[in-house]
């Protein structure tokens, strides 16, 4: 039977039932018991997008917290593959990871793949030179989410390779053309580039148990269309005698238009980092929104914050309290909230947000060599 979607990390389309995805790649759900244990371990807080199941799939967590509470603490590993200026979407796996560095601890690596964008794109401008330069915009708004200086590691491909290549190619070996063709639908117009790069990925997975000597859990933060790489990677990454890494899997911050991926690629349908106030307003405004197609109609019936973009931003980043986002929610039910006020709202605190995040990343141009790692 034909699917209803396609969710890889080239390409993601169709109607996005989670479950479903979960259940096709192998991956478990998060129940309540896990966020109790995650909980608790993490000193009685939870992450919101925990809480609220905007992470809500994972792979060998409990295994990864068994091994914690023996006393083998684990490592963190999430990056981003650059081709363009950052979008809220991208800061999603990042903002997670750097929670769990806070609370437990932990060593984190950040893998700047500058050159799979270059492999992968059609575009002509996006030349490898282009490519490593926003790597490093990129390590900057990273490192300006407030990760620790002397426990994270920020690395890109092209400057890291003496390290990564030779342990790519071990894993390698484990990993078979027919293996990536079936999972990416690659075909043999595809460069041999993106044949290996999965091979390129997997490796920070286990590469401080290979500089320490020894087996050091990994946990990976990640949207769901990145799973297929350490799906492939997990058994031969084993066979090497290294920890299979354990993997958290998030949903897909929706496009403004109320597509369920924000996509870098459309400007009208993304909010970028570097946005202006004015830029961010139109957009904001052009909203798709669950709301009834007059004020009338709205006040009289209300709307469905489940499919409102404007909701839905608010659930992913713009309030991390739960209480007042239910009355957020409940407002678009009743009808007593209109589409121009909760736009308007949600303006200011995008807005604010974005000054914010700039202001650190002036700062942390400064101290780009603090987290680079190169050979």
């Amino acid at each position: 039977m034909e699917r209803d979607s396609v969710v890889n990390p080239y390409e993601v389309k169709g109607n996005i039932d989670y479950e479903e995805i979960a259940k096709r790649f192998g991956v478990n759900l998060i129940d309540e018991a896990l966020k109790e244990r995650i909980k608790r371990l993490a000193g009685g807080e939870l992450h919101f997008m925990i809480r609220r199941g905007i992470y809500y799939a994972q792979r060998d967590m409990n295994w990864l917290l068994d091994e914690y509470e023996k006393g083998n603490k684990f490592y963190l590993y999430t990056g981003i593959g650059p081709s363009g200026t950052m979008t809220l979407g991208h800061l999603i796996p990042f903002a997670l990871t750097q929670w769990f560095q806070e609370k437990f601890d932990a060593e984190v690596y950040i893998q700047i793949p500058d050159e799979e964008k270059f492999l992968v794109k059609k575009k002509s401008d996006l030349t490898l030179e282009k490519t490593h330069e926003l790597a490093y915009d990129d390590v900057a708004n990273i490192i300006a989410m407030g990760f620790k200086k002397g426990k994270t590691k920020i690395f890109l491909d092209t400057e890291y390779a003496k390290t990564l290549y030779k342990n790519a190619v071990r894993v390698s070996r484990g990993i078979t053309f027919s293996m990536i063709k079936d999972a990416f639908g690659f075909t043999v117009e595809d460069n041999i580039g993106k044949i290996f790069y999965t091979s390129m990925q997997a490796v920070p997975a286990f590469l401080m148990s290979v500089e320490k000597g020894k087996n050091i859990p990994c946990l990976i933060p990640l949207a769901i269309d990145q799973d297929v790489h350490f799906r492939i990677a997990r058994d031969s990454i084993a066979k090497l005698g290294y920890y299979k890494p354990a993997s958290i899997q998030s949903k897909f911050l929706p496009g403004l238009s109320g597509k369920p991926k924000m996509s870098a690629s459309d400007p009208s349908d993304t909010l970028y980092l570097n946005d202006d106030d004015e830029t961010v307003r139109k957009k904001v405004f052009k909203a798709f929104t669950g709301q009834q197609p007059t004020a009338e109609l709205q006040k009289k019936h209300g709307g469905n914050p489940e499919i409102c973009t404007v909701c839905q931003y608010y659930r992913f980043f713009f309030e991390d309290d739960d209480t007042r986002l239910k009355k957020i929610f409940d407002a678009e039910r009743s009808g007593s909230i209109l589409a121009g006020e909760h736009k308007q709202d949600l303006y200011e605190r995008i807005t604010k947000y974005l000054a914010g995040q700039r202001q650190k990343k002036e700062k942390a141009l400064e101290r780009m060599d603090d987290f680079i790692v190169r050979d």
